[in-house]
């Protein structure tokens, strides 16, 4: 329906020169820990964390988990889901940054516009020191930082490798037009001994000049995680650093025009 694609597949490789964009398609930023906590640590524990800063961040809402059961035994009962409360979410005045303080991790969010990394570190780390204050984590399991950009690329769009350098590869023997696609890799960083799990898709343009292209960026680690905090937040320094290596691997020196 829109746009032909190159016939290679062209794969992450390490681009080490990063700069700052004034038109940064960064739609949300996230710093997550997953934690191991008490099992005294209750939901009224988690709710009054937000007191801490409660005029900078006034709203409040309920985390809620849904799980579901599924089967293919037509005999069977009816797929069921419940819903279970895990904790809240606490929204600051301008509501471009999210706080998630729950039963399983803490997370903490930042819309666009992003600023820079610093102040979203410190802010993070922060209500981080806050959390684990009052709810004192028994072990951290897991920490990531994600990235979600949104690539605003103008039509007509013959070719996504003139903007992407990670693209799904069509056989030549199918019709080259598409109208949408998914593509997930999940690739090890076995010198961070993390994961990188690179999500992109078509997603709804805002308006109808450009195709819209999600390019969501998530890397983690789950296995010997510093115990100590400060050689915890330098593993955030080099997640990030990492986040930009791929970030820069993944685009083109036409897709950096649109944005510088």
């Amino acid at each position: 329906m829109f746009w032909l694609w190159n016939k290679e597949f062209l794969c992450y490789d390490v681009f080490m020169v990063t700069e700052h964009y004034s038109h940064s398609p960064l739609t949300e930023a996230v710093i997550d820990l997953r934690v191991k906590l008490p099992k005294e640590v209750q939901l009224e524990t988690l709710a009054s964390i937000q007191s801490a800063r409660e005029e900078d961040y006034p709203t409040r809402q309920n985390r809620i988990a849904v799980e579901g059961q599924f089967t293919t035994d037509l005999n069977a009962p009816p797929a069921t889901a419940s819903r279970t409360h895990i904790g809240y979410s606490f929204t600051s005045v301008d509501k471009r940054q999210v706080v998630q303080a729950r039963l399983d991790g803490f997370t903490f969010s930042r819309l666009a516009p992003y600023e820079n990394w610093e102040s979203f570190r410190d802010e993070a780390r922060q209500w981080w020191d806050i959390y684990r204050t009052m709810v004192k984590p028994e072990e951290v399991v897991r920490v990531a930082v994600r990235y979600i950009n949104r690539l605003d690329l103008p039509l007509p769009l013959k070719d996504f490798a003139n903007y992407l350098r990670t693209v799904p590869e069509v056989s030549p023997d199918l019709p080259q037009l598409l109208s949408n696609y998914f593509m997930q890799l999940q690739i090890p960083q076995e010198d961070l001994k993390g994961m990188l799990i690179l999500n992109q898709t078509i997603v709804p343009p805002p308006d109808a000049d450009v195709v819209s292209i999600l390019l969501d960026i998530d890397l983690f680690r789950e296995d010997d995680i510093p115990d100590k905090e400060n050689e915890m937040w330098q593993f955030f320094e080099q997640l990030r650093i990492r986040k930009n290596e791929v970030f820069e691997a993944c685009i083109t020196e036409r897709t950096r025009g649109l944005i510088r």
